[in-house]
């Protein structure tokens, strides 16, 4: 099996809110990054792949089993990290493998103490009492306990510290070394995902702008600056967002269009760069 997980258009209407037709598939071994502004779907296509909300339309496929049809034996292959702790406060670390365990038949208990000495997390402590960066990876040690091969985090890092964002990467490039596991990190920190991913999927306010390798959608994209009188109608014909400051402007085109534009400075784009231009559109003034 090449891909451990299908979006094959999928879609969800709300009241002040639609996801159209989303379409993506994740490669067996690999980090997928889950980008858009705020608001723009990113939660709700988690939600929809978990079967946590009822989808208008589309279908969703985990290790080419329907996420429906076949629900709890999706659910015993994947774990799952959201940006918040889903335990009971008042748990002690011991009562949550016990409360989690259960529901695996292949769970390792040797496993799961081996990961708490590596997170340093004392069985002993309660959810409460554990930081956000520790609430996170006993979520972690929970999901490899039962060998999870699609792990699904949804803003994993909102809030934690650089330190525990480089170890959750780490854990993330070790857990795939294999070849036999897969991430779907969603995120709105795009610096993780120049780190940590390969692929990289983009919803714009409902609808899917991009989704492919990395250095593809990194690579399609420039900036390009100038002085406000090369600020042309023939650049804003072909860019998809701007700034405009009081000695000039920097703007995003597609690679592909720079031949047009080959007397400005040029620049590569970040992740975050391109994230910020196309949400934004139009002109932008300083």
């Amino acid at each position: 099996m090449n891909n451990y997980l299908e979006v094959k258009n999928l879609s969800k209407s709300f009241d002040n809110f639609c996801l159209r037709d989303i379409t993506f598939t994740l490669p067996k071994g690999y980090i997928m990054g889950l980008i858009g502004p705020n608001g723009s779907g990113k939660t709700t296509t988690v939600k929809l792949i978990l079967n946590m909300l009822k989808r208008t339309s589309g279908e969703v496929r985990i290790l080419g089993l329907d996420n429906i049809a076949k629900e709890q034996e999706v659910k015993k292959c994947v774990g799952v990290v959201f940006d918040s702790n889903y335990f009971s406060d008042d748990w002690k670390v011991r009562q949550v493998e016990k409360s989690v365990s259960v529901f695996y038949e292949n769970w390792n208990t040797q496993r799961f103490s081996e990961l708490l000495d590596r997170f340093q997390i004392s069985p002993a402590k309660k959810v409460k009492e554990l930081s956000k960066g520790m609430q996170m990876k006993l979520m972690l040690a929970c999901a490899f306990s039962y060998d999870a091969k699609l792990l699904i985090l949804d803003e994993p890092t909102s809030g934690l510290d650089p330190v525990s964002r480089d170890e959750l990467l780490h854990i993330l490039a070790e857990y795939i070394e294999d070849g036999e596991h897969s991430v779907l990190f969603s995120t709105h920190i795009t610096g993780d995902l120049e780190r940590a991913a390969d692929f990289i999927t983009y919803i714009r306010y409902g609808e899917l702008f991009f989704s492919g390798g990395k250095d593809e959608f990194v690579d399609g994209f420039r900036i390009v600056r100038g002085g406000r009188e090369e600020f042309t109608e023939e650049l804003r014909e072909k860019m998809l967002g701007s700034r405009a400051f009081p000695t000039g402007f920097e703007a995003l085109v597609k690679t592909e269009d720079l031949r047009q534009f080959a007397h400005l400075s040029v620049e590569p784009a970040a992740i975050d760069d391109i994230v910020v231009f196309t949400s934004r559109g139009g002109e932008q003034y300083a």
